[in-house]
């Protein structure tokens, strides 16, 4: 199996699915703040960069673009998108209401197993926080929401509340100190977990109150870091 290693970070490329890997590795560089908002990407550079034709680049740009973390503009090109504080937490509740749509469809639908999956990967997260690894962070905050959502049927809003994490995730990690309230969220994540294991219905209310309070502590730190 061929691989195309990026050198001068820890990300890397398959060659057997080019523009998946080439917009998951930029996807994460964004996302570390390496290209920042405002930024132009051109794709001519980036090609070079990572030794592969312009094909492969258009086709992660048009990826990276359905995910909200670029946008086109006329004469400029390809730009990292910038989001103003208000439609952060706008996203934060459109994730709320979509989530909580989900998760009252596999209230009944998940089993023990699946839940104790849930559970280690709350204590991944735990680790990963001690260790101050935000990235993984991130990850596991994500996994730990989607393995409750376990509704085939429901692939198309899963993939949308997925890239509305995606877009607020840089945020969460160019801001780290707002994980100071981590111990807020590892509790809240906790007493979701035991209230699915009971099959009870609050847990929905629990769910909207955990993503929208989320999102204001989100918002809070980016407020004190523009101050």
């Amino acid at each position: 199996m061929l691989k195309k290693t990026y050198q001068h970070s820890k990300y890397c490329l398959e060659r057997q699915s080019l523009p998946e890997a080439l917009a998951e590795s930029l996807r994460e560089r964004i996302l570390d703040g390496e290209f920042k908002a405002g930024d132009p990407l051109v794709q001519q550079a980036i090609a070079a960069e990572y030794g592969c034709s312009r094909m492969p680049v258009r086709e992660a740009f048009r990826q990276l673009e359905a995910a909200g973390l670029i946008v086109f503009q006329i004469h400029k090109g390809a730009i990292v998108t910038s989001l103003p504080t208000a439609q952060i937490l706008e996203l934060f509740e459109l994730r709320a209401m979509l989530e909580c749509e989900v998760l009252s469809r596999s209230l009944d639908c998940l089993s023990d197993e699946n839940l104790a999956r849930s559970e280690q990967i709350l204590e991944d997260l735990k680790d990963a926080y001690h260790k101050r690894d935000i990235g993984k962070v991130g990850t596991l905050n994500w996994d730990f929401h989607r393995s409750l959502y376990q509704i085939p049927e429901r692939s198309q809003t899963l993939a949308l509340i997925q890239s509305i994490n995606v877009q607020t995730e840089r945020y969460r990690r160019l801001h780290p100190d707002w994980t100071l309230s981590f111990e807020d969220t590892d509790l809240e994540h906790h007493q979701i977990l035991a209230m699915f294991k009971i099959r009870d219905s609050g847990v929905i209310d629990l769910m909207r109150d955990h993503i929208t309070r989320t999102g204001h502590r989100l918002v809070e730190a980016l407020n004190r870091a523009e101050a």
